[in-house]
């Protein structure tokens, strides 16, 4: 058996849930129950959460042919331009991650695969890529070390030793996932970004949601103001166009991306700065935010009227 987002499930036929943004990735969860303790997560030590949440998404579990089928459809190929693999540390998870990753790649050995683990060493991770992954992504999730400390389990310096390590050994096969929302300011998690995309480190963005049963379930979410000028920082920093150190910030504010808003403008009417971030082809609909909300992360190319609201949000925060 394998789960599978409820959204990944409707594009390989597997459910009817009516939605208005499906996923472009096939995201696939193997394991429960994890033995690691972060306070945000769904499937942690403690949690009391459903054993088939992952953030706020359902992952119904299915037969694993049913899956594997579904992603040899030619129509889904057309939608789906990677899988991604969830692997919670549970022990096993990892081990039975690459024999589903040797299926995929049988019938399909174009299919880009991420696999998001928590590989404990550089020989993990090489045979994670000998076994057909083309990216391997292990979550930072915290921007510092203090942070790390009050939200997960384990060494935020050895997990950042290990990202600069695998980063240098496997160039352009790693990445990691920022939450932004855990206590962080602003300032540190732009120079945490930066640091990753000077050492080749692929940058997935997050919020952080609240889910029922975890520990931080109480938690706020990050104000999307908040969320938005370091999403832009982000972009700005991803596309080079700037600096994290040349950011203008006042008490761990950014107050100022050191241009005028003409020119940031001229970066940022195309809307990607609010699409998901992350591996070629991740959108990830609805892992932040409910269909009745604003999108933190875009799942698509977002209308003129959302690249306006966007905007406005920003400036509005801006000096």
């Amino acid at each position: 058996m394998i789960r599978c987002s409820v959204g990944t499930a409707k594009v390989l036929g597997l459910n009817n849930i009516k939605t208005d943004a499906l996923p472009t990735t096939a995201y696939l969860m193997v394991g429960e129950h994890c033995k690691f303790n972060c306070a945000f997560c769904a499937q942690a030590r403690e949690s009391r959460s459903r054993t088939n949440l992952l953030s706020r998404v359902v992952w119904p579990e299915f037969c694993d042919h049913e899956v594997f089928q579904g992603l040899q459809i030619p129509e889904v190929q057309k939608v789906m331009q990677r899988v991604c693999f969830q692997v919670v540390q549970d022990g096993k998870a990892l081990e039975e991650a690459k024999s589903f990753v040797e299926i995929i790649k049988k019938e399909n050995p174009d299919m880009p695969i991420c696999v998001s683990a928590g590989p404990r060493s550089l020989a993990e991770i090489d045979d994670l890529l000998m076994h057909g992954v083309d990216r391997v992504s292990l979550a930072l999730d915290a921007a510092t070390p203090e942070v790390f400390e009050l939200v997960k389990d384990g060494s935020w310096q050895g997990r950042y030793e290990l990202l600069l390590e695998a980063a240098g050994k496997f160039p352009g096969h790693i990445g990691t996932h920022l939450i932004v929302g855990l206590g962080e300011t602003e300032e540190e998690m732009v120079r945490i970004i930066q640091d990753m995309y000077d050492k080749g480190i692929t940058v997935a963005l997050f919020a952080f949601t609240p889910v029922k049963g975890t520990l931080m379930e109480n938690s706020p979410k990050p104000e999307l103001g908040h969320y938005r000028r370091i999403q832009v920082a982000h972009y700005l920093i991803r596309r080079k166009y700037v600096r994290a150190d040349e950011f203008i910030v006042r008490e761990g504010r950014i107050i100022s991306f050191s241009m005028n808003f003409d020119k940031l403008w001229s970066y940022l009417s195309a809307g990607e700065a609010f699409q998901t971030s992350g591996c070629s082809g991740c959108n990830r609909p609805y892992y932040n935010e409910s269909p009745r909300e604003e999108f933190y992360n875009y799942p698509r190319p977002l209308t003129p009227e959302e690249v306006k609201r966007c905007w406005q949000k920003l400036v509005s925060c801006l000096e």
